[in-house]
């Protein structure tokens, strides 16, 4: 099959699927800003895609036989919307897109994915989002003056900051509140410095216990090291509810055991990331990602 995989042309994870794809698959790379669309009137929308190994100056998504989407990178407002558009159109046109549109825009906003783990009936921390310093400030006092600071976009762990202080946590506010950033608020949830990631795939999951001593934070880009960890049917069944809530195949769960005996939902990634898992679990990742969307190329197309 022939797959484009948007991404940057130096993903480590591009160059995974290459080599995992070796001569059954053909993978094409491609990133984001190399999509554009139209809408003539002799032809229904395109979803163009310049690039140079086939004759044509310009191909369409569709002469895939599916996307997958290995990053979402950052830009304007405009951009990020227009990509979702294309993304989007291309499936309802019968394009096959891993993950979806619809998953990979409920999965990138941190609020809309805690509010839909919530209503999935998992346990989220204590979560409250606003717009100025003022609320920010009524927020830190109701979470119990112990508060992670989130940016609303991002992931591994970028610009995450645990605030106890009063006079620190208000200058926080009203500089990204000038910034006109979204201030995003969750309790901090005590914990014994591990967490859970569990890899989904489909029907199938793949688990990993990240542990740092020296850091409340657990994302490997942190310093966290990883060891292998299978996941009993309590855990896979919350894995796929998380996954599920966010409409993701293919998606990366985090839970966090917490002091308290509660196990937390606290994120769904839509590209997540396996270098770590495949490293502890001394397996081909991105060969299963392969077949299983290989496998939903045939499911749907019969």
């Amino acid at each position: 099959m022939k797959f484009a995989v948007l991404a940057s042309p130096d993903s480590w994870y591009a160059r995974d699927l290459m080599r995992a794809a070796a001569s059954d698959h053909e993978i094409v790379v491609l990133p984001f800003s190399a999509i554009s669309a139209s809408v003539l009137p002799d032809q229904q929308l395109v979803y163009s895609t310049p690039y140079s190994p086939l004759p044509t100056p310009y191909s369409s998504l569709s002469d895939f036989d599916a996307t997958i989407v290995r990053t979402m990178p950052p830009g304007s407002l405009e951009q990020v919307v227009f990509r979702m558009d294309c993304l989007a159109r291309h499936e309802a046109a019968d394009g096959i897109v891993i993950n979806p549109a619809r998953a990979i825009e409920a999965a990138v906003d941190k609020f809309l994915t805690t509010a839909k783990l919530h209503a999935a009936g998992l346990a989220t921390p204590r979560t409250i989002c606003c717009q100025t310093a003022d609320e920010a400030m009524l927020a830190f006092e109701q979470l119990g003056r112990d508060v992670v600071l989130k940016p609303l976009f991002g992931s591994e762990g970028r610009g995450i900051t645990r605030l106890t202080d009063e006079n620190l946590a208000l200058r926080a506010f009203k500089m990204l509140a000038q910034l006109g950033a979204v201030l995003y608020l969750q309790e901090f949830i005590g914990h014994e410095g591990h967490d859970i990631r569990l890899l989904v795939i489909g029907d199938r999951i793949l688990g990993m216990r990240r542990i740092n001593k020296l850091d409340w934070r657990t994302n490997i880009s942190r310093g966290a090291t990883a060891e292998a960890f299978t996941p009993d049917d309590s855990l896979i069944e919350i894995a796929h509810r998380a996954a599920a809530a966010v409409h993701a195949p293919l998606a990366g769960v985090d839970l966090l055991p917490g002091k308290d005996g509660r196990l937390y939902a606290i994120e769904v990634n839509a590209v997540p990331g396996w270098k770590g898992l495949a490293k502890a679990l001394d397996i081909d990742v991105a060969r299963m990602v392969l077949d299983f969307v290989a496998a939903e190329v045939r499911r749907v197309r019969g």
